[in-house]
């Protein structure tokens, strides 16, 4: 069995081991909106039934005009990280996966955990070749972003040999020309996760989509098995996706400016990011990482990279001034 991931979020573990109530931090460990929206009213009667057919077929109909496939309804799923889990079984006998990397640590563990042999590459050429691979679009914690043009040209050539391609948008709400959902109708190896928590800053729902042929979707909901996604889920997804999101959008870039100037007065490099994140090189990353967290605040380190630490959106500009400081106190 492979090690688990130490993911962000981690604010209890946190606090007992450097102190403060968990309350008591500001965790800028996740890449999670930190200004939810307002959750609207839902039938109370969704909370007493079982996830009724006409709340998934509603969610599915907001997603597919959400995400512009089309007449292909994405599937709702108990978070991406539950689809993922299913991978091995999708990429069924290739026995080998190509994922493009530095990326989302999961899937290689997981993948790895299925018996497949992953290689972990540089370049999208080195993935043509691969019976199953992974592109996460925009990258987590890199913020790479490739234009639909050359993710299609990699399905496309991908096919000619019978190769699978999942393209994880986790983080494309802010970048939707990038996405190639809309293209998934005519691309019958393509797969394409979207996360539905991160935009919205509703993580604690564990909802997700997949954007696949039917016949891939159906096996998803088969292992998967009944009432996967709560029924509140599917109903507050249905209303969030089809109301207008451009406020919502836009106050996550006002909230990224704030974060970019922090990191820019501490004199920090920025060397990616996206608009829900921030990725920082330093020479001495995890020694900043604990003097951050003894100041309260949790950020994301790496052990793949001592010298990066991603750093999520605090939620106001209180937040910001709180982190200045705590930079200032930790010597940077």
């Amino acid at each position: 069995m492979t090690a688990p991931i130490a993911h962000g979020g981690g604010i209890s573990e946190a606090a007992a081991r450097f102190g403060g109530a968990p309350e008591d931090w500001l965790d800028l460990s996740t890449g999670i909106n930190p200004c939810p929206v307002a959750l609207p009213e839902i039938d109370p009667r969704v909370w007493h039934r079982l996830p009724d057919g006409h709340l998934e077929q509603a969610a599915r109909a907001a997603a597919s005009r959400y995400y512009r496939t089309s007449n292909l309804p994405p599937l709702p799923v108990p978070g991406t990280q539950a689809a993922i889990q299913l991978l091995p079984r999708v990429a069924g006998p290739a026995g080998r996966a190509a994922i493009l990397a530095p990326t989302y640590g999961e899937y290689a563990r997981v993948l790895e955990a299925g018996g497949m042999v992953v290689d972990l590459v540089e370049t999208v050429e080195d993935l043509a070749a691969a019976p199953f691979a992974v592109v996460v679009n925009p990258n987590n914690p890199t913020g790479r972003l490739f234009q639909p043009e050359q993710i299609l040209a990699l399905a496309e050539a991908m096919a000619l040999r019978g190769g699978l391609l999942v393209v994880d948008e986790a983080f494309g709400d802010l970048y939707p020309a990038a996405s190639v959902a809309p293209h998934v109708a005519d691309h019958d190896n393509l797969i394409v996760f979207r996360s539905f928590g991160k935009f919205f800053g509703l993580a604690g729902l564990r909802l997700g989509f997949v954007v696949a042929t039917a016949s891939v979707m159906g096996c998803l909901r088969e292992w998967l098995g009944p009432w996967a996604v709560s029924g509140p889920a599917l109903a507050l997804s249905a209303r969030l996706m089809g109301a207008d999101t451009e406020e919502v959008a836009k106050r996550i870039w006002g909230r990224k400016a704030g974060l970019d100037a922090v990191l820019a007065g501490a004199g920090l490099e920025v060397v990616g990011g996206t608009g829900l994140f921030a990725l920082v090189e330093h020479e001495r990353a995890h020694a900043l990482h604990e003097g951050l967290c003894r100041a309260r605040i949790l950020t994301r380190k790496f052990d793949y990279n001592p010298h990066w630490l991603r750093l999520g959106l605090s939620a106001d500009e209180h937040g910001d001034l709180r982190l200045a400081e705590a930079l200032q106190g930790a010597g940077v």
